[in-house]
């Protein structure tokens, strides 16, 4: 049993204590703006698009990896952006092999230069796990001539310039088989080589070059098989062309370009803001213009390139 001290009838009441009273009330103002900034926060995040690139007054710069920054479709997008609060600031890469450790590493934040084969090839190569956030164009494989105006001119046995990156010269080598220029065996597929090539059947034969050799190679091959920038580059004329593949069929799908990003940021919306922004009537126009008409516009949802990445992803594991 515990003693209890013998008390007053009575104690006298203490009267408050100021520097409690004041120190309370620091307490409570402390509190209170430490809510006010995280309120703020919260608001600027979420007008922002949630990314940590955001400034005071809430606005957001995205870096974008491309490889044709003096493109025209680039100055519309960038406009309608900043109308959105996000600035997009462009770098440009020379080597398409630069953008997608770049974006890996944050040095950007999201790409735009490649199609879901392309990546697909990274991915697996690098064993990356970059992500398709948005569809953008499908651009034409043509194949052109300065010696004949029609397939039927090419004689037997004619030579045909391939460029010689893998993704670009399968992709080549399908379009001679739908010109009927040569057979593949088995058909092909997005992984073929020169090595998969008919010879026994074929009217061509294939030579590989670097792929920005393709244009220079022309007067020295009965035709070439030109990817559309060097095209452009070199004035060729698109409606010249002997053939092309079709970008509204679906072989042409793992050849959709993206916007890239990392899978951590697959759903920010910032950046999936800058992707629908480019299917405007205003920027879609200027990219397709871009091309001499050549592109055509693909929106797909996002979960479809997904899809297809996963399967092209598939493909070249299984090659390897």
């Amino acid at each position: 049993m515990t003693n209890t001290p013998t008390e007053p009838d009575s104690v006298p009441e203490l009267p408050d204590n100021p520097a409690e009273r004041r120190n309370g009330l620091i307490t409570w103002l402390s509190i209170a703006a430490v809510a006010v900034i995280a309120a703020v926060a919260v608001l600027i995040s979420h007008f922002s698009g949630g990314s940590s690139r955001a400034d005071a007054s809430g606005r957001v710069t995205v870096k974008i990896g491309t490889t044709d920054r003096s493109s025209d479709f680039w100055p519309v997008l960038t406009r309608r952006a900043a109308e959105e609060g996000i600035d997009i600031e462009l770098v440009n890469f020379t080597d398409y092999t630069q953008a997608n450790p770049a974006l890996s590493q944050k040095q950007i934040d999201l790409n735009l230069f490649q199609h879901l084969l392309f990546l697909a090839n990274h991915n697996v190569a690098d064993k990356d796990t970059l992500t398709p956030i948005g569809s953008t164009v499908v651009v034409p494989l043509s194949l052109y001539s300065k010696k004949h105006t029609t397939l039927q001119d090419i004689p037997a046995h004619g030579r045909v310039a391939i460029p010689n990156d893998p993704t670009n010269q399968a992709r080549a080598l399908l379009v001679l088989q739908q010109a009927g220029l040569l057979k593949l065996k088995g058909g092909g597929s997005v992984l073929a080589t020169p090595a998969d090539v008919d010879t026994a059947t074929s009217k061509v034969t294939v030579t590989p070059v670097d792929a920005a050799q393709t244009v220079a190679s022309l007067p020295s091959v009965d035709a070439a098989v030109i990817n559309n920038n060097f095209a452009l580059d070199a004035e060729l004329d698109p409606s010249k062309a002997l053939y092309g593949d079709d970008p509204s069929k679906p072989e042409a799908e793992p050849y959709i370009n993206v916007f890239v990003a990392r899978a951590a940021d697959k759903n920010d919306p910032t950046y999936l803001k800058i992707a629908k922004l480019y299917h405007e009537e205003a920027v879609k126009k200027a990219a397709i213009d871009a091309s001499k008409g050549t592109a055509v516009a693909v929106e797909r949802p996002q979960a479809d390139l997904e899809r297809i990445l996963a399967s092209l992803e598939k493909t070249v594991r299984a090659a390897h």
